[in-house]
């Protein structure tokens, strides 16, 4: 059997997975942060196109993608699976593991698949310009990519930590035309009260999306964009596990583990929804597993409650697992799984305990990055390193057992801009944060006391 499993550009998927025309429970409402009532659609038109709104809220199985998307998706999609016999040979393992790998996307990541859906829709409306937060920079670099390839202009928060560690993931930005700015910034009232508290702030993914909020309600050409959490960017990504589900079908398999990082939960959602309907429709026993780190364990030790999705108390409030929309991360490589709360339909899937959750140390991700690159040669992104740890447990379980399963895991994006997090690794300089009790229940104390 062949190690890649293709799928040509006329097998790529024309309709987009709405997974909430098959959940066995609805989603809980978002609410207005200033009333506590359901939110309607005009009271997010200030911030998003109709059409994603549209999407939002539509309980649709199948949404079409539009002929001009899929013309640019054709760029880097449909995206190979691989599986690593290589390393499956390094760890001894009667396994067989598979990789989704989205980092041939022009920005390295599976980013681009929602990017340029928002900013086709902007384009769409008319709308001249974008704003958008970014941790580790995959997003901040897909939106501008997007943003180019219609003509608008894109400007971006990026949390301070990243913007420090990444600086190549700017140099990108650049090259596409956004403008990156570190966050918080002075460019807005919530920056600049954030500054005026803590001048050295880390930032975080709550404050930059204040930022970016803030700056997008303030001028009429301009609207928001969101890289993950919200119901249409995970929609958006679902083009991954639709091309995974069609790749095991060639070759008459399907999986026993689906792993994906989680922090915000768009990788992990679009990836794993279409396996998660086939449990809920089809009665599979796909166990699926978010792995998210230690250092911000939102799914494992956060609360499912409503919050605000930023530090400011600006978004509609969600109903999701929480550490707090005041709590600020600390300043692991994973930028991008550095966020307080977690999309919700990934939340509602695991309250319905369709999905399992694992929270993991830094270090060891790290290590299972160099052992998955030596043996595979893809350099892993921080991010994808944690699913990669998990997939790297779960074969050796098998070792153990004897068990030949087959696994699959999202391996979201390539590592070439974070060297740096490499170099500290083997240096022996990263280090593994584990909250501590008091720490959480701080955090979680500002909770509203909505919708219970």
């Amino acid at each position: 059997m062949d190690t890649k499993i293709q799928l040509t550009e006329k097998e790529m998927p024309q309709q987009w997975y709405n997974i909430q025309a098959d959940l066995p429970k609805p989603m809980p409402p978002v609410l207005h942060p200033g009333t506590g009532k359901p939110i309607g659609p005009q009271d997010l038109a200030p911030l998003f196109p109709m059409e994603c709104i549209k999407q939002e809220v539509s309980q649709e199985r199948w949404i079409d993608i539009p002929e001009e998307l899929q013309d640019i998706y054709k760029i880097w999609r449909p995206t190979p699976l691989v599986r690593a016999k290589r390393w499956e040979k390094a760890l001894g393992t009667p396994a067989k593991i598979y990789y989704k790998w989205e980092g041939v996307s022009p920005a390295g990541s599976h980013k681009p698949n929602t990017a340029v859906a928002q900013a086709y829709y902007c384009k769409q409306e008319g709308v001249k310009r974008i704003t958008t937060e970014t941790g580790a920079g995959q997003w901040g670099s897909a939106l501008s990519f997007a943003t180019n390839l219609f003509g608008i202009e894109c400007k971006i928060y990026m949390v301070r930590i990243s913007y420090d560690q990444k600086p190549y993931r700017k140099m990108m930005m650049q090259v596409w035309g956004g403008k990156c700015v570190a966050s918080p910034s002075n460019d807005t009232k919530a920056g600049r009260d954030i500054l005026a508290k803590d001048p050295n702030s880390p930032g975080s993914l709550g404050i930059a999306i204040s930022e970016a909020v803030e700056d997008a309600v303030q001028r009429e050409d301009t609207k928001y964009s969101l890289g993950s959490v919200l119901n249409h960017v995970l929609l958006h990504q679902t083009v991954i596990g639709l091309e995974t589900l069609k790749q095991f079908e060639k070759i008459g398999e399907y999986p026993d583990i689906a792993i994906g990082c989680v922090g915000g939960g768009s990788n992990f959602g679009g990836f794993i929804m279409p396996f998660a309907r086939d449990k809920i429709t089809k009665g599979k026993k796909t166990r699926i597993i978010a792995v998210e780190p230690t250092a911000c364990p939102t799914m494992t030790r956060g609360l499912y409650k409503y919050d605000f999705g930023d530090t400011a108390c600006t978004t509609p409030l969600i109903k999701m697992f929480t550490l707090g929309h005041g709590f600020i991360p600390a300043p692991i490589h994973a930028g991008g799984l550095r966020y307080h709360g977690m999309a919700p339909l990934v939340c509602h899937l695991y309250d319905l305990k369709l999905v399992e959750a694992v929270a993991l140390k830094q270090n060891p991700c790290f290590e299972a990055g160099v052992s998955f690159a030596r043996a595979e040669g893809h350099i892993p992104a921080p991010e994808a390193s944690h699913a990669i740890r998990c997939a790297m447990d779960e074969a050796l379980k098998c070792k153990e057992s004897g068990e030949a399963k087959t696994i699959v895991f999202n391996n979201s994006g390539h590592g070439h801009f974070d060297l740096s997090s490499y170099e500290k690794y083997f240096a022996g300089n990263l280090e593994d944060t584990e909250l501590s009790d008091a720490e959480i229940k701080k955090a979680l104390a500002d909770l509203p006391n909505v919708g219970e």
